[in-house]
């Protein structure tokens, strides 16, 4: 959440304005380093370094989407609709997309071959 904050915030000091690409920005840069992150701590007992790369597309095929849509859909609405400072509006969308993401990262990224969803996705 920090980093996700502080590159929101400086990136939208470099292009005043452009809350929403700032956003979007700030969201990848903190999609790559929760990947890194989850890979090393968060479910390490999980790790097989032959999926990484699939791991990698399925955290931001599920991560990545929930993340980005929903923190973009968030900040217009909060921000531009609301008027509610940036980085306030920015909590609230990382606090409601925090919870569908890290069930999403348990049952399907990181899942091991028992995970509920990616017996049924198949993927």
């Amino acid at each position: 959440m920090a980093l996700q904050l502080c590159s929101l915030a400086l990136l939208n000091r470099w292009a005043a304005g452009h809350y929403l690409i700032a956003s979007a920005v700030a969201v990848e840069i903190t999609l790559l380093h929760n990947f890194v992150w989850h890979l090393h701590y968060t479910w390490r007992d999980r790790r097989d370094e032959t999926t990484r790369l699939r791991q990698l597309l399925r955290f931001h095929l599920s991560n990545g989407l929930v993340s980005m849509l929903g923190n973009l859909a968030l900040m217009r609405i909060l921000v531009h609709e609301g008027h509610v400072p940036l980085l306030v509006s920015n909590c609230i969308a990382i606090v409601c997309c925090s919870f569908v993401n890290f069930y999403l990262g348990n049952d399907w990224v990181f899942a091991g071959s028992a995970g509920t969803i990616q017996g049924r996705a198949g993927i």
